[in-house]
């Protein structure tokens, strides 16, 4: 396989955030030898996720065996994972925010027809995940990956969203999929043809809400979050690795 040097669009301060999480972690397990250094890890595991390469292509790279980059890329994304806010922290964080915007997302996934439990409204394989964003349109949080199929509604209310917004006292704007989710979940008027007031309404809620379409955007931009072929069982610790991530730099 040929190989070739190749970019990474991401700060040097992030490569070296990552090394240092790794080095902290193999001095706690006494870890003594490894084929590749901590910052040579770290940046095989930013080039998993941010440019999505494939295990394969990474073993070719850094001149070592399938095995151990898989190996590599599991502790790495378990230790992010570690690291992630949980719906308690993000609660916590929010109330210093004027509001929060809520948005869902279907991270596409390699699965065939035949599995309809992931098959969305839209006719695509994915996993439904739920986003919190800050008026600036910053990542705040993020959930669990459930099935496709699960509407966004379904899915704020599995994971206890409205709940604890509630019991936070935040105010949070959606759109009109989530009608019904609650008193401090806003959304828009439904129906077309609105006038006066409540056409008024939507077109502010939408100046509102539009800033959680920034956060989805600095989500996929970790490329392995728009086609991941992992199990599905891992793609709520790959969400919140790259979660950990973008929040520690």
């Amino acid at each position: 396989m040929l190989v070739c040097p190749s970019g990474i669009d991401l700060s040097s301060r992030t490569l070296q955030h990552l090394s240092g999480l790794l080095a902290g972690h193999g001095r706690r397990i006494g870890s003594r030898w490894r084929r590749l250094t901590c910052g040579r890890q770290a940046l095989l595991v930013l080039a998993h996720l941010r440019c999505g390469d494939t295990y394969a292509r990474l073993a070719a790279g850094f001149r070592v065996g399938i095995t151990t980059v898989h190996r590599y890329i599991r502790e790495t994304v378990d230790l992010l994972t570690a690291l992630a806010p949980t719906l308690e922290q993000a609660m916590t964080n929010v109330q210093k925010k004027a509001y929060a915007v809520l948005d869902g997302t279907v991270l596409p996934i390699d699965r065939i027809a035949a599995d309809q439990p992931y098959c969305s409204e839209k006719k695509k394989h994915g996993m439904n995940v739920q986003v919190l964003a800050d008026p600036a349109g910053r990542l705040i949080w993020a959930s669990d990956a459930l099935p496709g199929a699960v509407h966004d509604l379904t899915a704020v209310r599995t994971h206890g969203i409205p709940a604890a917004l509630t019991a936070a006292d935040v105010k949070c704007w959606a759109d009109k999929a989530y009608q019904g989710a609650g008193p401090a979940v806003r959304v828009p008027f439904r129906g077309k043809n609105l006038r006066g007031r409540r056409r008024r309404h939507n077109r502010d809620h939408a100046k509102i809400r539009s800033l959680g379409e920034r956060t989805m955007a600095i989500l996929k931009c970790w490329r392995l979050l728009r086609k991941l072929r992992c199990s599905t069982t891992r793609i709520t610790a790959v969400v919140r690795a790259v979660v950990a991530l973008e929040l520690a730099t």
